[in-house]
C-alpha cells in the first residue's frame, strides 16, 4: 500500500514539473573541467565575449546534452541569488558544450566573474550545478593605464649586450588590503619582485609578438606579497627579442635600443577604496650582477655584485640613478592569449663524461631546451663556465660547430661563503651535453639539473605501439615540440636563429594539436602573422618578422610557408571547433590568396618569385641523379590552389556567399591550368617525384580519371627507392596520400625503415628529438653541413599526425568540428601487433587502440559524452564481431552496424567499447 502511494506521489510530481523542464531524476551526465578561452580560471583576459566550454562525467553510454544553462555573477555567493546574477542564459535547447559565447552585459576592466553551468540530458533530466569557476578581465582601455613608460637613466653601449638594468620603487600601504593586481609589461624582458619575493612563475615575459603592433602585458595576483606599511617593488630588465642579437647577421636592436618598463599596481582596500602605484619619474635604476644576458649567447652573472634586499623596503638606494619618462604607445597593449612560458620539468644528468679532448661533460640523456641549475660552493671570484651542445662528434668530443655564431655559454662568478645555486635569467639553450669548466673541486652529478622550459600547453595526446622505435619516435616528436614552442613556434632552439618560421609551423600544426592543447598558442601567433603581413598580402618567412623589420617590409612570400595564413586557422577550426579564429583571420587569409592571384595573373599558375620549394628534400652526389628536386613552379601553384580551396570552404562556412562562389571558380581555373601544365594524359607529373604526386593528390589537383594512375605512380616511386625522398612540404602528406589510395604497405614501409633516409634512422644514431635533416649525422658518423644542421627541428615530426590518425585511427569529422563526431579508423600493418592512442579533445577523452593476438583482433574505443563516432573495424565480418561477449546488433550505444568494403562500419554513442573478431594473419600487413 505504501509503495503505491509513493508511486502515485512521484507520478503527480512528474506531471506538474515535466512541462517546466524540471526532472526529479538524476541526469546521466555531469559538467566538469570548465574552461574559459581554453584556460581554467584565467586572470587578466581582454576578450569581451569569452567562450565557455565544459566536459562531462558519465557512467552510461550514448548520453547527450539536450540543453544547458549558464550563470555568471560577481561572487560565488551571488551565483545562488537570481537578482544578483550578471547573466543567466536560461535553459538553452542545444547540445553545444564548447565555445559557448558569453552574451551578458559588457564586461568591465579588472572585474572578477564567477560562472557555473548545469545541463539537461537527452531524457530531459537536469544535472546539479557544476562547481563555480571564474575569469578575470584585464585592462580593457588605454584610459585604464595610469602608469607611465620609464627607461633606466644609465649609460649603455648599444652595440653590445649591457648589464641588466634594475628598477625599484618603495611605497606605503595605508590600510588592510582586500586584493591587489600587478599589470606589467616591458620593452625587452622582465622579472619582477615584491618585498624580496619573485612575482609569478612565468619566464620570458612579456613574450614575443609583433612588438610594433602588439605588446602583451601580464596580470598577477600579488595580494599575498604585500604587507601593511612599507613595501617595495623591483624589476630587472633583459634584452630578449627586443634589442638582443637576432638572426645570423649579428643584428641587434631590431625593435629599439633602449629597454623600458610599464607597471601598475592596483590595490583594493578592505574599506572599498582603491590605490594605484605605477611607474613614473620617482623610480630609481642601477645595474647589478647580470653583466650581460643574450638569448643566443648566454649570460654572465657575478654574484659578488648582488644588491641584497634591493626589492625590499628600507634598501639604501642613494647611489642609484633615476629614470626617464618616455612616450610609447599603450594602444598596442594586449592581454596574453596563449599559454605562458614556464619551467615544466627538471632533468637529472645520467653520467659525467671525460672526452678525448680532456673536457668534462655532463650528459643530460635528453636533447632539451631551457638551462641548467648550478649548485656550487667555492671561493669568491671563482667563475664556473657552462657550455652547451646537442651532440658529441664521432670520437666523443664536444661539438658546437652547428651553433654557428651562437655561443650558448653561461658563466657564474661565485660570491663565496657557502652553497650557491644559480639559474640564468634572460637566455635559454638547446642542448643535451654541458661542458663544465672552472668548477671548484670534483664535479658530481648533483651539481647540475636541467630545467625544461616551454609554452605551458596542457598535454592532450599519447601514442604507443608494439614497436619500441616508433614509441621513441613519438617521444622525439613531443620533445621537439617542447623545445620549439616558446611563445612562438620556432624552427630550432640552439643556433643563431630560433625564429618563428611559418613553413615549419604550417606542416606541424595537426601533430602539435594532438600532442598538446595548442589552440590558444596558435591563435595568439596567427594574430602576429596578420600583424606582420604586408599591405600587398605577402606573408613574411618568419613571424614575428625580424629578418626584414628594419627595411619596413616583409621578406618575399614563399609557397608552403606563407600559406600558414590559411592552413593553420583551418586546422584549428577542425580540431577545436573554433569558428572565431576563421572570422578573425579571414581578412588575412583573403589578402594572401589575392596576393597569389596577382602574382599568377591570367595563367592561374604561380611561376615567379622566390620560394623555398620542397626544402631539404632527398639529395645525392650521383652524377645521374642529383636528388628528388620538385619543380618550384609546381609547388607554388599547388599551394596557390590549396589555399584557394580552403578559403572557399571558409567563406561558405562564414556565410560569405559571394566570396565562396568567387574562390570556387578561381580554384577550378587553377586546377585546370595545373593539370594542363604539370600532368600528362597518362597521369605522370612533370616532376616525377614523391612530393609532386603527393601535393597534386592531396590538394585535389589531379583529374578524377587520372587519380588512380597518379597514386599508382607514387606508390611505384616509393617501392623503387624503398625510402622517402620528400622535404618539408611533401613529408607531412605522403603517408596520408598513400593511405587514402590504399597503399598502406608502402606507407608502413616508409615509417618502419631504419636506414637513411627515414624517420627511424636518427633514433639508431641516438636521437632524442627530431632532426632538421634526414642525415644530420651521416652513416659514417660525420656531420652534415654545420651551417644548417639542427638536431631539434620539429618539421619532420609531422608524421605524428599520421600515426594518430591512421595507425591508432583517431580522426576529426570536418562536418562536426572539435570532435563532436569522431571517425575511428584504426589500421594494422608494419608488423605491429598492437597500437593505441588517446586524445583529450575539447569534448573529452577519445581512445582508440587495437591488439592482434592468436588471429583475434581486439579494438578498444572510448568516446566522450555528448559526442558520437563512426568506427571502422578493419577486415571484420559483421556476423563475427562481438562487443564484450555480445553481438553488436542491439548492443547499448551502437546505433547502426553494417558490412562495408573496409570491414564493419559502426555508428556509436559515447562510452567505452571493446570489439573483438577473428582475422586472417596474412591480412595484418607486413
Amino acid at each position: 500500500m505504501e509503495t503505491n502511494k509513493l508511486l502515485f506521489l512521484l507520478q503527480t510530481l512528474l506531471f506538474f514539473f515535466a512541462p517546466l523542464g524540471i526532472s526529479l531524476m538524476a541526469a546521466s551526465l555531469s559538467p566538469t573541467y570548465l574552461r574559459c578561452e581554453y584556460k581554467v580560471n584565467p586572470v587578466g583576459i581582454d576578450i569581451l565575449q569569452p567562450r565557455l566550454s565544459w566536459q562531462f562525467t558519465s557512467e552510461k553510454r550514448a548520453v547527450t546534452q539536450s540543453a544547458y544553462q549558464i550563470q555568471v555573477a560577481l561572487s560565488r555567493e551571488d551565483l545562488g541569488k537570481e537578482n544578483a546574477l550578471i547573466w543567466d542564459s536560461g535553459q538553452v535547447a542545444s547540445d553545444r558544450s564548447i565555445q559557448v559565447e558569453y552574451a551578458g552585459p559588457q564586461l568591465q576592466s579588472s572585474e572578477h566573474y564567477y560562472w557555473r553551468v548545469r545541463v539537461w540530458d537527452d531524457q530531459n533530466r537536469v544535472s546539479d550545478w557544476s562547481d563555480a569557476n571564474f575569469w578575470e578581465m584585464g585592462l580593457l582601455s588605454v584610459d585604464d593605464w595610469h602608469a607611465a613608460w620609464i627607461q633606466p637613466d644609465l649609460q649603455e653601449d648599444t652595440l653590445k649586450s649591457n648589464p641588466a638594468p634594475m628598477l625599484r620603487k618603495e611605497f606605503a600601504l595605508k590600510n588592510a588590503v582586500e586584493q591587489a593586481r600587478l599589470y606589467i609589461t616591458s620593452l625587452g624582458l622582465y622579472e619582477a619582485e615584491i618585498n624580496g619575493q619573485r612575482i609569478g612563475d612565468q619566464v620570458f615575459t612579456p613574450g614575443w609578438t609583433s612588438y610594433d603592433n602588439r605588446l602583451q602585458y601580464q596580470t598577477y595576483d600579488v595580494t599575498e606579497l604585500l604587507q601593511n606599511g612599507a613595501n617595495a617593488i623591483g624589476v630587472t630588465l633583459g634584452d630578449g627579442w627586443y634589442r638582443g642579437r637576432m638572426g645570423w647577421h649579428n643584428t641587434r636592436n631590431i625593435y629599439g635600443e633602449k629597454l623600458a618598463l610599464l607597471a601598475q599596481l592596483q590595490v583594493d582596500y578592505a574599506d572599498g577604496s582603491r590605490e594605484m602605484i605605477g611607474t613614473d619619474a620617482t623610480w630609481n635604476s642601477a645595474t647589478g650582477p647580470i653583466l650581460y644576458s643574450d638569448i643566443y649567447d648566454g649570460e654572465h652573472y657575478d654574484a659578488r655584485l648582488e644588491k641584497k634586499g634591493w626589492s625590499q623596503a628600507g634598501f639604501d638606494a642613494k647611489n642609484w640613478s633615476g629614470v626617464r619618462v618616455i612616450e610609447h604607445s599603450k594602444r598596442i597593449l594586449i592581454a596574453p592569449e596563449g599559454p605562458p612560458v614556464r619551467r615544466t620539468a627538471e632533468i637529472k644528468p645520467i653520467q659525467i663524461l671525460h672526452t678525448p679532448a680532456g673536457e668534462t661533460v655532463y650528459d643530460m640523456g635528453q636533447n632539451m631546451v631551457g638551462w641548467v641549475r648550478l649548485r656550487v660552493q667555492g671561493k669568491a671570484g671563482t667563475t664556473v663556465t657552462l657550455k652547451h651542445a646537442e651532440v658529441l662528434d664521432k670520437i666523443g668530443n664536444f661539438y658546437t660547430d652547428n651553433l654557428r655564431k651562437a655561443e650558448q655559454i653561461v658563466r657564474y662568478t661565485l660570491k663565496g661563503g657557502g652553497t650557491e645555486i644559480h639559474e640564468p635569467h634572460f637566455t635559454f639553450q638547446g642542448f643535451r651535453y654541458v661542458a663544465i669548466e672552472g668548477f671548484p673541486g670534483e664535479p658530481t652529478l648533483d651539481a647540475l639539473t636541467g630545467m625544461v622550459i616551454h609554452s605551458d600547453m596542457t598535454p592532450t595526446g599519447s601514442f604507443a605501439s608494439s614497436d619500441s622505435l616508433l614509441n621513441q619516435l613519438q617521444q622525439n616528436i613531443q620533445w621537439g615540440q617542447r623545445g620549439n614552442f616558446l611563445d612562438v613556434p620556432t624552427d630550432c632552439p640552439q643556433r643563431d636563429e630560433r625564429l618563428g618560421w611559418t613553413g615549419d609551423a604550417q606542416v606541424f600544426c595537426p601533430t602539435a594539436s594532438f600532442n598538446m592543447d595548442a589552440a590558444s598558442f596558435f591563435a595568439k601567433w596567427m594574430k602576429d602573422v596578420a600583424a606582420d603581413q604586408q599591405k600587398s598580402g605577402a606573408v613574411p618567412h618568419v613571424v614575428p618578422n625580424v629578418l626584414t623589420h628594419r627595411q619596413g617590409k616583409g621578406a618575399s612570400a614563399s609557397a608552403g610557408w606563407a600559406d600558414v595564413a590559411v592552413i593553420v586557422p583551418w586546422d584549428i577550426y577542425q580540431i577545436y571547433g573554433d569558428k572565431r579564429i576563421l572570422q578573425q583571420q579571414y581578412p588575412s587569409m583573403k589578402a594572401w590568396v589575392e596576393y597569389q592571384r596577382g602574382r599568377a595573373g591570367e595563367s592561374y599558375l604561380w611561376t615567379q618569385d622566390f620560394t623555398f620549394g620542397d626544402w631539404l628534400a632527398f639529395a645525392t652526389t650521383n652524377s645521374d641523379y642529383p636528388g628528388a628536386t620538385t619543380d618550384k613552379d609546381l609547388v607554388s601553384s599547388a599551394f596557390f590552389a590549396y589555399s584557394t580551396s580552403i578559403l572557399q570552404k571558409i567563406a561558405d562556412l562564414l556565410g560569405k556567399t559571394d566570396d565562396a562562389r568567387k574562390y570556387a571558380a578561381l580554384f577550378a581555373k587553377i586546377k585546370a591550368a595545373f593539370a594542363k601544365e604539370f600532368i600528362t594524359a597518362t597521369g605522370r607529373l612533370a616532376s616525377n617525384t614523391q612530393t609532386a604526386y603527393t601535393l597534386a593528390l592531396a590538394f585535389d589537383l589531379v583529374p578524377e580519371h587520372l587519380k588512380a594512375e597518379a597514386a599508382s605512380r607514387l606508390a611505384e616511386n616509393v617501392r623503387t627507392f624503398k625510402h622517402i625522398t620528400t622535404g618539408f612540404l611533401g613529408t607531412p602528406l605522403i603517408c596520408h596520400v598513400l593511405s587514402a589510395y590504399g597503399y598502406y604497405d608502402e606507407a608502413f614501409m616508409l615509417l618502419n625503415r631504419k636506414e637513411y633516409p627515414s624517420w627511424l634512422y636518427p633514433i639508431t644514431k641516438g636521437a632524442t628529438t627530431i632532426w632538421e635533416r634526414w642525415d644530420g649525422i651521416k652513416p659514417d658518423g660525420s656531420f652534415q653541413d654545420d651551417g644548417m644542421n639542427s638536431f631539434n627541428h620539429y618539421a619532420y615530426g609531422a608524421i605524428g599526425d599520421w600515426m594518430y590518425r591512421q595507425i591508432a585511427g583517431i580522426n576529426p569529422d570536418i562536418s562536426a568540428p572539435g570532435y563532436k563526431h569522431s571517425l575511428i579508423t584504426p589500421h594494422r600493418g608494419g608488423g605491429l601487433t598492437h597500437a593505441s592512442a588517446t586524445y583529450n579533445s575539447m569534448h573529452g577523452l577519445i581512445e582508440s587502440g587495437w591488439e592482434l593476438e592468436n588471429n583475434t583482433m581486439q579494438v578498444r574505443v572510448t568516446i566522450p559524452a555528448n559526442t558520437t563516432a563512426t568506427v571502422i573495424l578493419p577486415d571484420a565480418a559483421l556476423s563475427e564481431v562481438k562487443e564484450g561477449k555480445a553481438n553488436v546488433a542491439g548492443t547499448k550505444g551502437i546505433q547502426n552496424a553494417e558490412q562495408v568494403t573496409e570491414g564493419v562500419k559502426l555508428e556509436i554513442g559515447s562510452g567505452s567499447y571493446t570489439f573483438s573478431y577473428p582475422v586472417k594473419q596474412s591480412s595484418a600487413g607486413s
